[in-house]
Order: structure tokens, then C-alpha cells, then sequence
């Protein structure tokens, strides 16, 4: 197994029909572009489901911007439900961020909103503020290409990760809760008043996908909350894997996004090294001389399943791979080794921190209830900081689950894992697994209310978000 795995932001989402492949060049655009979120069908193992997306104006999941390129996008809600979408990895100004009433109410259905902001390069993405709609595939892709990009003689893949089920969210969510989700309220009225944790039912749930932990006094970590129908890489299954045309003994760059609502995949390159190039899930690879077909593989931590896409060169043969590895895959990075292996190319400034809050992730999966500091979203105690001020942040995890924690509208970076100090990634999104200590800082932007929150959507849905609240 290739060395790198892609922690994704985790939350719901819709895929390209086909990879976003790009040539080395491209002419750059101008004007506003526009992005319909929509209904659409896709194929799962010969069963058509309806889901939902985010089309361009040529009817492709998502958006690529070229270098320089404004974010000036007219969105279109030709659902039959209101929603809201959130920008995630830019940092637009807050009344743009794209989370319900906070500060712009949901988009009715036929309404039209103009966002106009810098956008900021990297592989991104886009998904629905309200874990249901997430769930039903409201995501894209957003890539914003750097100069780089333009310049560098290689083919650009976009690798788009989810997990699925056939049932509505409101039942996956239901079953995986015991009825404790919030999901259905929108993120002003979401607090314990709605939350009722009798009648749990577990059926539904991966009890199975646990792991002992060393060092834990046998204690398990509980790895996986559901076993959905299928995992997907841009919108298929292995079954029916998308075969992406490559050169032989070209370079390719695969940008991989993990989109799913709660599932965490280690990504595998098999016989083609991989080199990590940035950490917002760009991995390189070099394309052998005489070719062949090149499984990229994204392993679901804890089980079997497994997804993916097909490189292939001119006229290589390609196998089918089977949807189960033969063993369950392992734990994802327990001990923190690879965020502690990576290292910040433009580390933020060395300064004292105004303030050094923690925060301690808890929760129990009966009842099924995920907390910031014992509180959930409604009673929840912000972080506070002024505009301008270093802050330090804490993230520790003291429950037997792993917890993805984004910050909206800031870039944050990894200044400690567990008691050691390093100079680690720049990132919105980290990872904190079962008792482990993540530490970012961050340098509080635009004075406003910005959410705090685990990317897991049953955890989320269930209350485990708190706000970065800035002031003048």
C-alpha cells in the first residue's frame, strides 16, 4: 500500500460523471459562471438512484477556476427544498460563508445569489450546510488551479470520494442516532430540546467496526457508524470503476477529495508511487514507460470495502477489481504519524498566542450525542477572539471516536500532536483520533460569528459544533 492517505473533509456529496481532466494549458475564462443545485440520477451496481447535485453551466459536478480567476458565481436553487452551500476550503467574507441564518437565510427554492470573492487555490470543495442534503449528494468539486498548475506537463484527475445508501437520510440518520438528530432544524434552532434518545435501534449501525487500541487498556475505538450501500469514486462503484485515459510515461496529478459523510479512506496507488504535493489531497505519480492500467484505490479504515478509479494507458488491458479487499483495512493514523510527518511550505508567522483555549471533544454512542466541552450546538460556549489575534487551539478528543474539525473562514495550522511542538501543515480541516491532541493556530479574521464543527455528519446532526466568534 502506498504510503498516503486522504483524511477528508467528511460530509456528503455529488461526484463528476466523468473526471475533471484538464489539459496542461487552458485558456483562461472571464464573466460570472453558473452552478445549479439539482436533481440528477446516477447508476449504483445496475440500480438507478436520484440524488442531488451542483452542475456548472455545461452540466458538470462542480467548478475549475483558472489562476487568478474570481469566485463570481450566480447559484440557482431548482430544488424542491430551500439549502444553502458552503464554500468549503475558501475564505469568502461571512455573509458569503453559506451556512443557514448565519447570516444569509436558505435559498428557496427558484431563488438566485450571487457570490463574488477572491478565491483562494487548492483542490476544494463544495457541499450543503444541512447534514441531510450532504447526504443526498449535494457536493461537488471546486478546484482552483495555481500558476503551477498551468505551467506543470501533466493531466489533472479529480478524485471524488462518498459513501451512499438507497434509504432517505432522514432514515440513515435515524438509525445511526436513535433519533437524536438534529438534521431536519437548521443550525439557529439546533440544541438539545429536539433530541429524544429512547427507542435506540442499532440495527443499522457498524457495531462490528471496532478496534482495540494499544495502550488503551482494551479499550475499542468504534471506527465506522453505518455501513452504507456503496462507496463511491466519482459517482461509481467497482463494479462499473471510471477509466481515466492516461499517457504512458506521463505525470498525472490526482486530486483527491473525500466527500462522504462519515466514512475515513486511505488512499492507495498501488504499483505507481506517490508523491504528496499538497495537503489539501494532491498526490503526483509518474506514469511508466510502457504503460499499463493503474487501480487508485481509496480503502474504507476498519472494514473491506473499497473504490476507486482506473488509470490506463493506449491499449492496456483492464482487470476487474473486486468491491472487498481480503482483510479489513487498518485504523487510520491512531498515533498521529502522519499529520506529524508533514511540514508547512509557508508556515505562519512565529507569535505569541493571545489565548489558548481547549476544546474537548466527547460523546457516547448511547445515547448517541457528540459534544465541544460537554455542550452541544444551542448551549454551546464559543471561542472568542478579536480580529487580528494569534490563537491556539486545543482539540482534545477524550471519546472513542475520530472527529475531522473544521473551522469556517480561516486557515489554521497544525503547531501540535499530542504533547510534541512542529511546524505542521497549513490546513481548515484535522483529524483528531480517539484520545489524541491535535493543536492548530490560527490568526482570527473577519469579525464575525464562524462555525467550529467535526465534519461527521451524524456527529454534527447531533449537536457537535460550537462558533469562533471574532470581534472588532
Amino acid at each position: 500500500m502506498s504510503p498516503f492517505s486522504r483524511r477528508g473533509f467528511l460530509a456528503a456529496s455529488a461526484a463528476t460523471a466523468a473526471s475533471l481532466m484538464l489539459p496542461a494549458k487552458v485558456r483562461a475564462q472571464s464573466g460570472r459562471m453558473s452552478l445549479t443545485a439539482t436533481t440528477r440520477t446516477i447508476d449504483v451496481r445496475g440500480r438507478a438512484a436520484t440524488v442531488w447535485g451542483l452542475l456548472d453551466g455545461a452540466g458538470r459536478s462542480g467548478l475549475v477556476l483558472d489562476p487568478g480567476q474570481a469566485f463570481a458565481v450566480d447559484l440557482t436553487n431548482t430544488l424542491a427544498e430551500p439549502t444553502i452551500i458552503h464554500w468549503h476550503g475558501q475564505i469568502p467574507d461571512n455573509a458569503q460563508d453559506g451556512v443557514p441564518d448565519l447570516p444569509m437565510p436558505v435559498l428557496q427554492p427558484g431563488e438566485t445569489r450571487a457570490y463574488d470573492f477572491v478565491a483562494r487555490p487548492g483542490t476544494h470543495w463544495m457541499h450543503a450546510h444541512i447534514p441531510a442534503h450532504e447526504m443526498l449528494l449535494l457536493a461537488a468539486p471546486l478546484v482552483v488551479r495555481r500558476p503551477e498548475d498551468v505551467a506543470a506537463d501533466r493531466q489533472e484527475v479529480t478524485l471524488f470520494l462518498h459513501d451512499f445508501s438507497f434509504k432517505p437520510p432522514a432514515e440513515v440518520l435515524a438509525e445511526i442516532t436513535g433519533g437524536a438528530s438534529m438534521a431536519g432544524m437548521d443550525h439557529g434552532q439546533m440544541g438539545q430540546g429536539g433530541m429524544d434518545h429512547s427507542g435506540m435501534d442499532m440495527g443499522g449501525m457498524g457495531q462490528g467496526d471496532m478496534m482495540a487500541m494499544p495502550g488503551m487498556d482494551g479499550m475499542a475505538m468504534d471506527l465506522n457508524d453505518y455501513n452504507f450501500d456503496a462507496y463511491l469514486a466519482n459517482d461509481r462503484t467497482l463494479d462499473d470503476p471510471e477509466v481515466v485515459p492516461i499517457d504512458k510515461g506521463g505525470r498525472v496529478l490526482v486530486r483527491v477529495i473525500n466527500a462522504a459523510a462519515a466514512t475515513v479512506f486511505w488512499i492507495d496507488t498501488g504499483a505507481l508511487p506517490g508523491r504528496l504535493v499538497a495537503v489539501d489531497g494532491d498526490i503526483e505519480l509518474d506514469v511508466p514507460g510502457e504503460g499499463g492500467a493503474f487501480p487508485i484505490l481509496a480503502l474504507r479504515e476498519g472494514a473491506k470495502e473499497r473504490t476507486g478509479v482506473i488509470l490506463a494507458t493506449p491499449g492496456a488491458a483492464v482487470t476487474r477489481i473486486a468491491e472487498m479487499s481480503e482483510a479489513d483495512h487498518p485504523a487510520f493514523s491512531g498515533d498521529l504519524a502522519q499529520e506529524g510527518a508533514l511540514r508547512a511550505v509557508t508556515p505562519l508567522p512565529e507569535r505569541a498566542p493571545a489565548s489558548q483555549p481547549m476544546l474537548m471533544l466527547g460523546g457516547t454512542m448511547m445515547p448517541y450525542v457528540w459534544t465541544i466541552n460537554g455542550q452541544t450546538w444551542g448551549s454551546h460556549v464559543p471561542v472568542t477572539a478579536k480580529s487580528g489575534d494569534r490563537v491556539e487551539i486545543m482539540f482534545h478528543n477524550m471519546s472513542m471516536m475520530a472527529h475531522p474539525m473544521h473551522l469556517h473562514g480561516h486557515a489554521f495550522q497544525v503547531v501540535g500532536v499530542g504533547m510534541d511542538r512542529i511546524a505542521g501543515a497549513v490546513r481548515d480541516t484535522v483529524h483528531v483520533p480517539p484520545m489524541g491532541m491535535v493543536t492548530v493556530a490560527v490568526d482570527a479574521g473577519e469579525a464575525a460569528r464562524w462555525m467550529l464543527h467535526c465534519h461527521h455528519m451524524p456527529h454534527l446532526s447531533t449537536g457537535m459544533m460550537t462558533e469562533f466568534a471574532v470581534s472588532a
